[in-house]
């Protein structure tokens, strides 16, 4: 009976996401109370008769994960910040930009730099970068959707062949069903999913962009130095994760006080210290906030057993189809507790299985506009990108998730 109230919860709280640009009710809000609500009801009426302890462990696991991404946002975000409040994107823009590019160009150039960023970088980051680029280009709202849609699926892609790319490959790596050097064959069928992604959203897109050179910004040497700082927070976190798996979120909260302590004590310029701070004060909290209700609901999802139930898949149908649909379902689920759950079930099947499920389950997010960190991020960063009309692009999505499975699944063939 508990575990009936909390599912239809949890889905009111999905279906007002989907309808939130009808009742003009921030996600945030909506989100975050109905994931409370749900945990405070299996603390009044346990389910399974668990004891409170129980409960308050299962909690604080889901709180502990809330918070590490939690606070690697925060400081992702604070450099993002500050590099795009001091002119560093909107230099760049202008220096590789022609004065003038077509639509359909430009589409095919932000599908290749996102999926490359996500290669070397975090989810996180990638998305919140490539954003922020194709945000200062001032590009009509119906065709920024098309071009945000991309940003999502290529940052998926892009980290999927990669441990330190995605959360879900590295799980996989780490419980011994794959190898690096075999995860390096999904880098092919993912870049041609995106590329693909990026041919059908360029159809109609005819026009072309004419790019004004602003007048840039100056770039002072504490500017240089905080972008030098961020650039080796990103290589110090893939490469600590892989070789002392110290977690991303330390090594950012560490390079967030290197800037600080730079701008105080190495430029001499104490007044930009006070500026770095501000800047932590101006994050988009609702961005957060979202993360907290998303992953709320999503832990009281897998605490009345629903993410059990998704191995008994591979009873009824063989691990190429299950996996297939393993992928899709993430995109619904979050795909790091549904992973967790697939691997604790033991279920028997070929690295070739294995390496196709790794795709699924990163890529396979992309489906929904909720079914990933990068699309969450990307709805609130954008505003006309909404869940319905992510949606209205869901065909072309389906079509390029497809390819890239079975692409990854013939590539897997030859292990």
């Amino acid at each position: 009976m508990v575990s009936s109230i909390i599912l239809t919860l949890i889905a009111i709280a999905f279906l007002l996401i989907v309808i939130e640009d009808i009742i003009h009710v921030n996600k945030a809000k909506t989100t975050l109370f109905f994931g409370t609500l749900c945990w405070i009801i299996s603390f009044i009426f346990p389910i399974n008769g668990q004891s409170p302890d129980t409960i308050q462990s299962l909690l604080n696991h889901n709180i502990l994960e809330i918070a590490s991404l939690w606070l690697f946002l925060m400081a992702a975000m604070t450099f993002v910040a500050y590099l795009n409040s001091k002119g560093f994107i909107e230099n760049i823009v202008n220096r590789i930009m022609p004065k003038r590019i077509s639509e359909r160009k430009l589409m095919f150039l932000v599908g290749v730099f996102a999926f490359l960023f996500s290669s070397i970088s975090d989810n996180v980051t990638a998305t919140l970068i490539s954003l922020a680029v194709v945000l200062s280009l001032k590009i009509e709202a119906k065709k920024l959707i098309r071009y945000a849609t991309l940003i999502i699926f290529a940052v998926n892609s892009g980290g999927v062949s990669l441990i330190t790319g995605d959360v879900t490959t590295l799980m996989i790596f780490l419980d011994g069903k794959v190898t690096i050097s075999n995860l390096l064959l999904l880098i092919v069928p993912a870049f041609i999913s995106v590329m693909l992604l990026a041919a059908l959203l360029s159809i109609g897109l005819n026009g072309q962009l004419d790019f004004t050179k602003t007048k840039q910004k100056r770039i002072e040497k504490t500017d240089i130095t905080i972008a030098v700082i961020f650039l080796s927070t990103v290589i110090a976190t893939l490469t600590l994760s892989v070789l002392y798996s110290v977690p991303p979120l330390l090594t950012f909260l560490f390079g967030l006080s290197m800037m600080f302590l730079v701008a105080q004590f190495l430029m001499r310029k104490k007044d930009i210290n006070k500026d770095m701070i501000d800047f932590i004060r101006e994050i988009e909290y609702d961005t957060l906030l979202f993360f907290v209700g998303v992953l709320l609901l999503v832990g009281a999802l897998k605490e009345v057993g629903m993410l059990s139930h998704f191995s008994e898949l591979y009873t009824i149908m063989a691990p190429e189809y299950a996996n297939y649909l393993m992928g899709i379902l993430s995109a619904g689920v979050d795909n790091v507790p549904l992973t967790a759950a697939l691997l604790k079930a033991d279920i028997v099947m070929t690295q070739q299985h294995w390496l196709s499920f790794t795709y699924a389950t990163g890529v396979g997010g992309s489906m929904l506009i909720i079914g990933s960190a990068a699309g969450i991020i990307a709805m609130s960063k954008v505003k006309e990108l909404t869940f319905m009309n992510y949606l209205r692009l869901s065909f072309y999505l389906l079509i390029c998730y497809t390819v890239g499975y079975t692409g990854s699944y013939l590539m897997a063939g030859f292990v």
